[in-house]
This record gives C-alpha cells, structure tokens and sequence, in this order.
C-alpha cells in the first residue's frame, strides 16, 4: 500500500457525511451505550462453530481504525485450526505458569483474585476462534527497504477497540489473554519480526452455564472517567486542583480488560 513513488497529498470530497439532527444523534449515542455495556469479558464458551464470514466482516471493520501516517500498523491472525489453537493453549500455559508462580508478584497476583483467573485457559482451545493481533513496528517497501511506522501502540489499540466492538455487535463473546512474553506467537503464526505479539483474543458463543465475575458490573460512573470544560467554572475548579474522587472505589481492583 505504501510506495517510494507515491507520496503526495491528493484531497477528495468528504465521501460520507452523516446528517441527524441533535435528538437523533443523542438517541443513536445512547443507543450505542446500551449495546456496548452488555459486552462480558467471558471465560466460558461453548464450541458452536461461528462462520469464517462473520470474522472477516468484523475484521473489516477493525481496519477501518485511523493510524498515525495512515500506515495500519496491524495484523489480525485468525485461527480455528483446532492443533494450533492446541500449540497457543500448551506455550500460553508454560508462560502463564511461571507468572502465577511467581513472577508476577504477588501484589499482582492479589489483585487478580477478584477477577477469578488462573493458569488454566481451557478457553484457548474451546472457543472457536482465537484472533492474535501483532503490531507492526517498521514496514518493508517492495524492495526490501524499511519504513518506520508511527504511533503504533495507539493506532493497534485503536484498531483492536474496533474489533471488540464489531464483535460483539455480531453477537458474540470475547476475552483478551496477554500472556507474556508472546514471542511464541510469531514462530507459531508465521509472522515476520517487525511485528510484536499484542494479546490473544478468544471468540465465540458462551457456554450455557458461563458466569463473569461480579466486580466486572461495576464501572466507574462518568464523573470518575470524564472532565468537562463547556463552562467558565469548570476550569476554575480545575485550576484549584479539583482532582476526581476514587476513594470509593480504593476496595476494588481496576485490573485486566474487563
């Protein structure tokens, strides 16, 4: 997609525009609210098969995402293969091993009690997709010869944002597992070394008895995650240290993509 030759500013028309009114556009929002807060992290999944087209559509949308230099510093491996979903499961595992054992801390390891996990990930190999997203660091011209990438973590996430989304729009469960290092994923997906591993995501139906943890439900209302500046004193406030208030939250670990 990117070529020595070609690298010139050419502008077109705005190709889509939408046109609501305001009630429209609130309604529409809120709409979308109600749609995204009944997504689950689920680690629970029954082995009914979803459709190759189902995932490529949704594919499609995360590659809508905006990237720095509109490079698309991503790729999507998607895998169904029941020995390899098998081969991510058995090298997750060793990783995931050493991390419970130990080499998290147990700072960590206590703060991952509320959310139930352990070394165990059964879900690698029952759900019937796992998607790998790799982050491309540098590209490669036709020629073999570099070029850098931009903003790459930003525009992964951005991108992944988009896929979890169009997921669950489809109407299907996911989880995201970071096993760390994911090194194994490259030489098990035959990625290149310009790209680096970013999560695991399983994909599927959940299971007639899947359950989420309970501390999942609980979000932070919009008061703890936003600011608004629409009104003189807003900022005024602001300028006093006004700092928003998490003492209600301090019994709770805000740990994982929940």
């Amino acid at each position: 997609m990117i070529s020595k030759d070609s690298l010139r500013y050419d502008a077109i028309p705005l190709p889509d525009r939408a046109r609501m009114k305001d009630e429209e556009m609130l309604m529409a929002a809120e709409a979308f609210y109600d749609q995204m807060r009944r997504r689950h992290t689920v680690r629970d999944y029954s082995d009914r098969p979803v459709p190759r087209a189902i995932i490529e559509s949704c594919l499609r949308t995360a590659g809508t995402a905006p990237s720095g230099a509109n490079h698309q510093p991503w790729h999507f491996a998607a895998v169904a293969d029941p020995a390899l979903k098998a081969r991510i499961r058995d090298e997750a595992k060793e990783e995931e091993r050493r991390f419970y054992a130990g080499g998290a801390g147990d700072e960590w390891i206590r703060a991952l009690e509320p959310i139930g996990t352990t070394a165990e990930k059964p879900h690698l190999t029952i759900a019937p997709w796992l998607i790998v997203v790799f982050a491309q660091r540098w590209g490669e011209f036709e020629d073999g010869s570099r070029y850098k990438n931009y903003y790459v973590p930003e525009s992964v996430n951005i991108a992944t944002g988009f896929l979890l989304a169009a997921l669950h729009t489809a109407g299907l469960a996911t989880l995201t597992h970071t096993p760390n290092p994911m090194k194994f994923l490259n030489a098990a997906l035959g990625r290149p070394a310009s790209e680096k591993p970013t999560m695991i995501i399983a994909v599927g139906h959940p299971a007639a008895k899947a359950t989420v943890p309970a501390v999942a439900k609980i979000k932070k209302p919009l008061a703890e995650i936003a600011s608004f500046f629409d009104r003189p004193q807003a900022a005024s406030r602001s300028a006093r240290g006004g700092t928003p208030n998490l003492r209600a939250y301090s019994r709770l670990n805000w740990v994982g993509l929940s």
